[in-house]
């Protein structure tokens, strides 16, 4: 029985119009093996746990340059808690203050990812801390 591919939502919330850095993350992601689905420019917390639920999968990468993470990643953490999907690993990167990443961790953000950041080390991580949620259907 195979393994079932790891799936990730990367998502781009806010307002924030700059989505290189997430493109080539999720690009990376992808090479590496992971089936990756990129959802966008400007989602709402809504939209992206919508998402992520109907997708199945088992993380959700944000990516975040405006300044607005101490608002949405905690909204984003209580609506997966909301609709019992807590169970969702989530990652982040961007432009964050190292003061916000401890309060971004206490509501469930798993890692922050600081820019420089290099792809190898993003793959280690999901490699080493994401896990399938689902249990493959036997054949």
């Amino acid at each position: 029985m195979a393994e079932p591919k790891i799936r990730i939502l990367i998502a781009k919330p806010g307002l924030d119009g700059h989505d290189r850095g997430a493109k080539v993350v999720a690009r990376a992601l992808r090479d590496a093996g992971y089936e990756v689905i990129y959802t966008g420019l400007h989602q709402t917390p809504e939209m992206i746990v919508n998402a992520a639920i109907q997708e199945d999968v088992d993380a959700i990468g944000l990516s975040i340059l405006s300044g607005a993470h101490n608002a949405l990643f905690p909204r984003i953490m209580q609506l997966l808690r909301e609709k019992g999907a807590e169970d969702i690993v989530v990652f982040a990167g961007g432009i964050i203050p190292d003061d916000d990443v401890p309060g971004l961790e206490a509501c469930g953000i798993r890692k922050i990812f600081k820019p420089g950041t290099s792809l190898e080390e993003i793959i280690a991580w999901v490699r080493e801390n994401v896990k399938p949620r689902r249990v493959p259907a036997e054949g």
